[in-house]
Parts: structure tokens; sequence; C-alpha cells
């Protein structure tokens, strides 16, 4: 489990390191075409980048995190909103003209880049591990995902109705280069970096438990921030690597949310519910327990395979 939030967690970091480089990318350039060529290229952009996250992810306290995470959300309530109206104004076809899906591998594609919209659900951990009452984290894990699938359904589904096959990612580099979208493009960059150090600080204190048992007490301090900085620059090289932002969102969903977000949750239900309260009626819950890991082992498989495929082709074959 350890492992999968980590892969999860700095595999998201990767991410918003691209996002942010596309975002600087298209201001820089003033068009509305992303490529990963040019001066500055976007693997340029994405290693330019290290020294800001590397410093960014010295602040070892969650809690001097939390108001930035507020401004954050502020934010993307602000971009849902106007994707909603970009997308309105630019569309040109119904929504119901939309095929469901084109093609086997791009429904996989689709699912991949859905379930990483859960990725938030690793950073709960210390979330409840610093809340006052933690039998209250059920609450917050509702009402938070329940408010993070809303968004992402919004965005998606104005963002694609309104850009169609063109549609780019992050949402905000659709929009027009005009000042108030240009600001919000901004804001979406400043809120992205501040998201990485969030999802930077879960897996590395994962990481830090078994590194800190290789040194002395008096070292941590230092030691701490060595390790830091290492692993951002390990980030940054993957990033640099892998610059295809959707697939690389899409691999990251398949491959660790197939498993955090539906296999490992059905498994441990099952086995709490084994004796007390029991399986339930014709063993309902082994059933849906059963169906949930069968669909997540699915998604793991296939969807990893079709991701990292078509990730490999975009990054090395049509660049």
């Amino acid at each position: 489990v350890d492992f999968t939030i980590c892969v999860d967690l700095f595999g998201s970091c990767c991410v918003y390191q691209i996002m942010i480089a596309r975002t600087i990318k298209q201001l820089i350039e003033g068009t509305d075409e992303i490529s990963n060529e040019g001066n500055p290229s976007l693997r340029q952009l994405v290693a330019m980048l290290l020294v800001p996250c590397v410093l960014l992810c010295m602040i070892t306290t969650l809690k001097y995190l939390a108001p930035f995470s507020l401004a954050a959300d502020v934010i993307i309530l602000l971009v849902a909103s106007s994707t909603i109206y970009y997308a309105v104004k630019h569309q040109k076809i119904s929504p119901f003209d939309f095929p469901v899906f084109k093609t086997i591998p791009g429904l996989f594609e689709f699912m991949g880049v859905c379930v990483f919209s859960m990725e938030g659900v690793g950073v709960t951990l210390a979330i409840e591990n610093s809340m006052e009452d933690p039998k209250k984290i059920a609450l917050v894990l509702c009402g938070g995902m329940a408010v993070v699938v809303g968004i992402v359904m919004t965005v998606g589904f104005f963002g694609y109705w309104g850009f169609g096959e063109r549609s780019k990612s992050p949402v905000t580099l659709n929009f027009p280069l005009e000042p108030f979208p240009i600001a919000l493009k901004v804001l979406m960059a400043v809120m992205v970096y501040v998201t990485f150090a969030l999802n930077f600080w879960i897996p590395f204190d994962l990481v830090w438990y078994y590194i800190k048992r290789r040194y002395e007490e008096s070292g941590y301090w230092i030691w701490q921030r060595v390790w830091r900085a290492l692993i951002v620059f390990l980030i940054t090289v993957i990033a640099v690597i892998f610059p295809a932002v959707t697939k690389f969102i899409g691999l990251i969903g398949s491959f660790c949310l197939s498993s955090m977000g539906f296999m490992f949750p059905a498994f441990i239900e099952l086995c709490l519910d084994w004796e007390d309260p029991g399986l339930g009626l014709c063993k309902w819950r082994l059933w849906k327990c059963i169906i949930i890991c069968i669909f997540g082992a699915i998604l793991c498989v296939v969807g990893t395979y079709i991701n990292a495929k078509e990730l490999i082709k975009e990054v090395f074959y049509e660049s």
C-alpha cells in the first residue's frame, strides 16, 4: 500500500510539473498550440522548475501549506466556472452528438484519466493523523471527494463539449489569450505549484519513515532535506523524459488508483466484515467486493498496458 501511494503521489508531482511547464510555454509563445519543441522546449521548461520545486518542498510542516491549499481551492472553483462560460461560448454542436466512445483503447485511456481524480485520497492519511477527532475522517472524505468528483465532471463535460478533440490539459490552455483568461492561466499554474508541495509531503513522509533508520537522530534535519531535494530531482527527470501529460495521467490512474481506489479498499472491507456483521444475505458483501476487485484488476492490467504503450509512442515516436 505504501509503495502504491508513493508511486501515485510522486507520479502526480511529475504531472503537475508538466502542467506548469505547458502553461508557461503557451504564455511565452502566445499561441494556442502546445508542442514539445521550440526555444525553450517543453522539456527545458520542466527542467527549469527543479529549483523552485526543491525550494517549495523544503517546507517540512504540513500546517504551513494549508492556507495556500485553501487559496488553491478558490482558484479551482473559479477555473471550473470559467470553463463552463468559455465552453458554452465556443461550443458548436450538441453534447448528444458526441459518440459515447470511439475505441476500446480510448475507453481505457479515459477511465485512467477519470480515476486519476481520486489521487487526493492518499492525502487524507495525513489529514486523519492531524485531526482533533479522527473518527470524523469518513465525513471529511465523503464530503471532499464529492466536491472533487463534481468539479472533475463539470470541467470534463464542459471542456470536451466546448473544445472537443483538440482540448488540452490543463483546461485553462483552451481559454483565449485575453487579459482575464491569461490571469486564470497564471493562477492555475500557481495553484498547481502549491499542490505539488502538498502531494509531495505525503509520500515523502512515508519514504522518510524507512530512510531515517539509517541515520542518527542528530542528523535528521540535514538528511531529510537532502533526500527531499534528491527525490524532487528524480521526479523532474521523469517529467523531462515523459512530458506527455494526458497519457501520463492515464498511466498513473490505471496503475495506482485501480488498486488504491478499488481493489485495496474492497479487500480490506471484506476482511473487516467477514465475521461482523458478516457477508449478508446471499453473501452480497462478498460478491460486491469481488466485482469491485475484478473491475480494478481489469483497469490495472489493461489500462496500464494501453496508457504505457501510448505514452511511449507519443514521447519517442511522434515527437
